[in-house]
């Protein structure tokens, strides 16, 4: 496995658990900042690091098999962390995917390919990956799932982050998205406490 930064609780420890995905161009280092922001400190936070600092080359909207074999060597990446943490004795229902940007589309992307009652997802500007979308299948089971973007960022498009609300919500989860009248590629404090409040104390 790649290398993979753990701070927090060990597993075996901890109620709840945190996969933490970078964005394009960014590491593993650099999103320890945003789990002191979502005040993960009861929280074993597993951080992984894209090899190349990006999880796939293209967008995350040209079709899929552009983005191939690093898509899915991405996912199965997060795969294994998620095996990791059930090895633990750990549940789904513990465990919460948080991304932003390239790991905000992976964070979701994940859920959706492999349904089940998950702790939470928040995703900071991403969307489901592919020109089009498959049919998914499975049931998310109530998972809260917070999406966060700027209505006119350049690399997200608001309409696929509407597509995948409507996706995830007929899949079963509880969706809140949050659109923002700038142009800003970032983390906005505002999504900070809509995250926390929709799906880390929900």
């Amino acid at each position: 496995m790649e290398e993979v930064i753990k701070v927090g609780k060990e597993i075996a420890e901890a109620d709840k658990i945190a996969i933490l995905i970078h964005g394009r161009g960014a590491n593993a280092t650099g999103m320890l900042g945003l789990a002191d922001a979502l005040k993960l400190d009861d929280f074993a936070v597993l951080a992984p690091q894209a090899p190349g600092n990006t999880w796939y080359p293209y967008g995350f909207m040209v079709p899929e098999q552009e983005n191939e074999p690093f898509l899915s060597q991405s996912l199965k990446l997060i795969g294994d962390l998620v095996q990791e943490v059930l090895e633990q004795k750990k549940s789904l229902s513990q465990l919460y995917l948080i991304g932003f940007s390239q790991g905000a589309c992976l964070s979701l992307e994940f859920a959706a390919r492999n349904p089940s009652r998950y702790g939470g997802v928040i995703a900071f500007t991403g969307g489901l990956i592919g020109a089009t979308l498959p049919p998914y299948k499975g049931d998310l089971k109530g998972t809260p799932v917070f999406i966060g973007a700027s209505l006119e960022d350049f690399h997200v498009p608001f309409s696929r982050i509407k597509e995948t609300e409507l996706i995830l919500s007929d899949m079963g989860a509880q969706v809140k998205v949050a659109g923002f009248q700038d142009r800003l590629h970032s983390i906005r404090e505002e999504e900070l406490t809509m995250a926390d409040e929709f799906v880390l104390d929900f």
